[in-house]
């Protein structure tokens, strides 16, 4: 049988419906409710789910452990290196607090992602110094649930989906937690938001060509394969297309790359004055033996490759010096 989990129903049109009633806590499995008055809301330091200004209850999921940690940390790593090839860069800002206010403008809700990332930030209205309001900043293009022990199909993903996000990115890391129903099978599954209601995807519409099998690898892996930085070359890439930029324009990528071209420029000129010269010295040594009635068996001196040519003196002492061609190399050899 499918592992299937009904999600609430959300009107199915391009504008965000209001939000649902308060939710009872079947709907976050995982997590403990605690009364949080909304006095205390704004010094509130801690991390949790959702919290709810009609019953003044939020839901917290702690304590964090490593494994569910890092895959948000990873995904900044992953979309840094995204933000290189492309040329551009993408904010990410974490765990912070995505708030919906009242008609008095008062705390009404509260969400928090695992990540929250902005791919394009020098175009968006971009989170305040406390929060990421609805209606007054951007949502972010993608945020990040990584469910090690919960399971955020069964609330907050129809309160991102009635609040208007546009991708939600659901992970459920590799390494299994105590607390994790087996039915929960590791994997990253795309939800996006097309009129209205979220729709499971191969591909994120954000970064394009970016498949959930490909970003799961990525969260998961040890250490970072050659075949997933291949995968962050190609995303970059078809960033960079759309944006008409590329990876001369990050500021550090670039700097590399003007300083490995400048270096290969200086090389390749000091090689060719290395060679130019070293050719007019076997030249010079050449005319020198056959002078001396010694005609070389290989006239270009191919078998010098091992021998320093670059001093000219040791070449024309031993082309003076020398009985033969044998003795003309050995004499070379000697000096090595």
């Amino acid at each position: 049988m499918a592992d299937f989990e009904p999600q609430p129903h959300v009107p199915r049109d391009d504008t965000p419906a209001s939000p649902t009633p308060a939710t009872p806590a079947a709907t976050f499995p995982g997590c403990t409710p605690r009364h949080l008055p909304r006095s205390e809301i704004d010094t509130w330091e801690g991390r949790l789910e959702f919290w709810d200004a009609a019953t003044e209850t939020a839901w917290v999921a702690e304590p964090t452990t490593p494994y569910h940690e890092k895959p948000s940390r990873r995904l900044t790593q992953l979309v840094d290196r995204i933000a290189a090839e492309r040329g551009s860069a993408i904010d990410c800002y974490g765990s912070m607090d995505l708030l919906q206010r009242d008609e008095h403008g008062a705390p009404r809700r509260i969400l928090q992602a695992d990540e929250s990332v902005y791919v394009h930030p020098r175009r968006a209205r971009l989170p305040g110094p406390k929060a990421m309001v609805a209606g007054e900043h951007d949502f972010p293009d993608v945020v990040l649930e990584v469910d090690h022990t919960t399971d955020v199909r069964r609330g907050k993903l129809g309160l991102y989906e009635a609040w208007g996000f546009p991708e939600v990115w659901v992970e459920v890391p590799d390494r299994r937690a105590a607390g994790r129903t087996r039915r929960r099978r590791p994997g990253l599954t795309i939800h996006r938001r097309v009129a209205g209601a979220y729709h499971a995807s191969a591909a994120s519409g954000v970064f394009p060509g970016w498949t959930a099998a490909e970003i799961h690898v990525g969260l998961n892996e040890t250490v970072l394969s050659e075949q997933t930085f291949a995968v962050l070359h190609r995303v970059g890439a078809a960033l960079g297309v759309r944006d008409g930029t590329g990876p001369d324009d990050d500021p550090m990528l670039g700097w590399h790359r003007r300083q490995g071209r400048a270096e290969g420029v200086a090389l390749g000129r000091a090689e060719g004055v290395a060679l130019g010269r070293a050719a007019t010295r076997l030249e010079m040594v050449r005319e020198i033996l056959e002078t001396r009635g010694i005609i070389l068996s290989d006239p270009g001196l191919a078998h010098l490759s091992e021998i320093d040519v670059t001093s000219g003196d040791a070449l024309v002492r031993a082309a003076i010096a020398c009985d033969d061609e044998t003795d003309f190399l050995a004499r070379l050899r000697r000096r090595r």
